[in-house]
């Protein structure tokens, strides 16, 4: 279909622009002087500035690069004017599905104005920064909840100031560690957490990891855990991630000496014969427990510091060489022998920094982010809080409140005033407000939470809620060029929507029309020689023998994945947030038909055998009635071989996606070095670039091609020139009629809206 410039397509593009640009500082401008008029279109008219501002911006063609000249994009600019009086004179921009659609590009428009983007980015290049280096610290957690009253809080940190201070003094910090750290796992480690790098912590723990020196015991840090004495053992350059290969041998919790025994004679035995030159490949079939990664010669997904056991992961990057393997290593779920496949670096940042955003927005950074904005909106705005209406309220926090099971008391619902809360500039809040709010994201506190801080949680939530509501409301005022934009948008949208069923529709619509015109011009639609063919393109003959290899494999893995959900022990029932995930999922294969995705379930040894299958069951059972069929799912039943240094994640379904389309595989692989390969399939004439060295004739070749990169040709078959049947140009032949609708629309529209123009003032914009 011909494409104006005021698409649905282009409007896209201006938001994809804008959402990567922080809002700039608000200007106050003197009153322009009065304009001439360059056109009048109806009753409407247009200065030469409107016009300027116009061409500026929208120069070039709708259908090329080529940019207009101003009096070409004269013609666009009157006809795009009339087509929306048209619109307008319809009540097109007063329907519900105008104002729907208007409110989601609003929606996503307003998004980098209500966060700082400055301080994400910085952020980013922080976390980058340090995914450089791994730390290794230990940790005394003075433990108390984040909602604790203020003396259960202060004698916390008075703890840990106290505990400070022995430290200081020349106490043994494993030993205090050991002692008095309410952090679970002190007792067999003594505090130290191990090496660990960004996002491994929350975010404050992080911070205080990385800022102390090595040897030194932080300040209290507080986490939402309580207060942390973090000492900083050790740094160094962060490792590779590492892809590794596994014969597992299985051990279960209540396995009985005999069989501890048989499995570590067992592992000894593969280990042996790997010795003696067997393929590896043989001795995983032969002897490995893990069922799933058994089928891929024992492959496992890439990992780094801190993602996988202790045990495994020393043994792991004890590995030097690719095809080395370990001795025999035994964790917690069973013996191992560990074969190293691949060694990854840490990649670029501009490779990363698109997924290092995301986590950035979505950890415990995020609060950070979310907290620097609205502490900006307070000082920004007047905020006028009612002292009396707020004592009143926390006059009912009660035990219920930790609950989540907080109710009024009957008399204070019904004889209550209503009284206001706050307000922000104008804008009032009241107490029946602020209990909806409350009422509705009611959940339990964790022991020794004080349910008049909980409350005052609710209420800065709250606060900062209408905080962010007031300036999304009124970004237009506040911002210049934001209004622009969603006049801009606004006027695209609505052109899009006349645009549809004056010209699109109505030329799709029309087969007799189509044929007629066909028919008439049936000259105008022929086929030069042409040769239906493949082509791989890449950068070197390498890669080109890695691309090959890898399309002969479909479905071909992609560098994304779903959220992961974790279950409860044994249990298989989805929650909300749960049923929320595996939505967007069903969303996203919805979306790209050559998805397709992996389901892989996995438990804790002390789970019944069958729940991870289970799980897995569930969930494909979801997509199928989301409307995914059984062909785009495949499943992994990982069981107990997969486990993660977290618990809890063992009980866990994840998502890896893969992908039929080649386009798709091309992405992929031109992450790492953008433009190292292209993938084209179709019908290609005998003149294009691909053949001027190409052989044309049926067959599989390589070629030579400019800037020493190469390329295989695939050609499955050579046509002669021909016309093209009906069916074949009816592409083309749909743009031509829509050209001779769009023509006829615009000489109605001009009977109605006559068109006036200031040549004089045209003039001077044209020559």
């Amino acid at each position: 279909m011909i494409k104006n410039i005021w698409s649905v397509a282009g409007v896209v593009a201006v938001m994809a622009s804008c959402q990567t640009t922080a809002p700039p500082t608000q200007q106050t401008k003197p009153a322009a002087p009065k304009q001439p008029v360059l056109v009048e279109i109806g009753d409407e008219s247009f200065s030469p500035d409107a016009f300027f501002q116009s061409f500026t911006k929208n120069r070039f063609s709708a259908d090329s690069a080529k940019s207009l000249s101003a009096a070409e994009y004269f013609e666009v600019y009157t006809s795009t004017k009339l087509k929306l009086l048209g619109a307008q004179a319809q009540g097109r921009d007063t329907t519900s599905d105008f104002k729907e659609e208007i409110a989601s590009y609003r929606e996503q428009l307003a998004a980098p104005y209500l966060r700082d983007d400055e301080l994400v980015t910085e952020l980013t290049q922080e976390a980058y920064n340090r995914l450089k280096q791994e730390v290794r610290a230990a940790h005394i957690l003075v433990a108390v909840p984040e909602e604790a009253s203020p003396a259960d809080t202060l004698s916390a940190y008075r703890a840990a100031v106290a505990m400070r201070g022995r430290l200081l003094e020349g106490s043994d910090f494993n030993d205090m560690a050991e002692k008095f750290s309410k952090d679970l796992t002190a007792k067999d480690n003594k505090g130290d957490l191990g090496y660990f790098t960004a996002f491994q912590m929350v975010y404050p723990f992080e911070n205080a990891a990385y800022l102390t020196p090595i040897g030194q015991v932080s300040e209290p840090v507080r986490t939402k855990f309580g207060y942390h004495l973090i000492k900083v053992l050790d740094r160094r350059p962060a490792r590779d991630k590492l892809r590794v290969a596994h014969v597992m041998i299985q051990l279960k919790p209540d396995f009985s000496s005999e069989k501890k025994k048989a499995a570590e004679q067992r592992i000894r035995e593969a280990y042996n014969r790997l010795e003696k030159d067997e393929a590896w490949e043989k001795i995983v079939q032969v002897y490995s427990d893990d069922f799933q990664s058994r089928q891929a010669a024992g492959l496992l997904p890439l990992f780094g510091v801190g993602e996988m056991m202790p045990e495994f992961e020393k043994a792991a990057y004890g590995l030097d060489k690719v095809g080395e393997y370990s001795q025999p290593v035994e964790t917690p779920y069973g013996w191992h022998i560990i074969r190293l496949v691949e060694k990854r670096p840490l990649e670029s940042y501009a490779v990363m920094e698109a997924s290092l955003k995301q986590k950035v927005l979505t950890d415990s950074r995020g609060e950070t982010i979310r907290k620097a904005f609205t502490d900006r909106l307070r000082r920004e705005y007047e905020i006028s809080e009612n002292p009396d209406a707020w004592s009143e309220m926390l006059e009912l926090a009660d035990s219920t409140l930790l609950e989540g099971k907080w109710k009024l008391p009957e008399t204070f619902s019904a004889d209550v005033e209503n009284p206001m809360l706050f307000t922000i500039e104008k804008a009032a809040a009241t107490s029946k407000d602020f209990l909806e709010y409350t009422r509705n994201r009611l959940k339990p506190r964790p022991k020794g939470a004080d349910p008049k801080i909980v409350l005052r949680t609710y209420y800065n939530d709250f606060l900062n809620k209408r905080l962010l509501e007031y300036e999304r409301d009124n970004l237009e005022t506040k911002y210049p060029e934001f209004r622009t934009l969603m006049k801009d948008i606004r006027e695209g949208v609505l052109l899009s929507q006349v645009m549809e069923e004056q010209v699109w529709q109505r030329s799709l619509d029309d087969s007799l029309g189509q044929v007629r015109l066909y028919e008439q011009n049936i000259d105008q639609y022929k086929y030069p020689a042409r040769a239906l063919a493949t082509v791989v393109e890449a950068q070197d003959t390498a890669t080109l023998n890695q691309v090959m290899s890898t399309l002969a494999e479909p479905p071909y893995l992609l560098r994304l994945k779903s959220e992961e959900i974790v279950f409860e022990e044994n249990k298989t029932e989805f929650t909300a947030a749960q049923l929320n995930t595996l939505y967007l999922l069903a969303a996203t294969m919805k979306k790209n038909a050559d998805f397709v995705v992996e389901v892989a379930g996995a438990r804790t040894p002390e789970e019944a055998d069958t729940v991870s299958a289970a799980r897995i069951g569930r969930v494909v059972r979801y997509l199928n009635g989301q409307g995914i069929p059984i062909t785009r799912i495949m499943e992994k039943d990982y069981g107990s071989f997969r486990p993660v240094p977290d618990p809890n994640r063992n009980r866990r379904v994840s998502f890896q996606f893969f992908s039929r389309s080649r386009k798709d595989l091309e992405r992929v692989m031109n992450l790492d070095a953008p433009g190292s390969v292209k993938i084209s399939s179709g019908y290609f004439a005998q003149d294009h670039a691909y053949f001027r060295n190409a052989a044309w004739q049926v067959g599989k070749q390589t070629v030579d091609l400019p800037g020493r990169r190469v390329a295989a040709i695939e050609i499955e078959k050579i046509e002669e020139p021909r016309t093209k049947t009906f069916a074949e140009a009816r592409g083309s032949v749909i743009n031509a009629y829509q050209r001779i609708l769009e023509k006829q629309w615009l000489d109605t529209l001009k009977q109605k809206y006559p068109v006036k123009v200031n040549k004089a003032e045209l003039d001077k914009l044209t020559r």
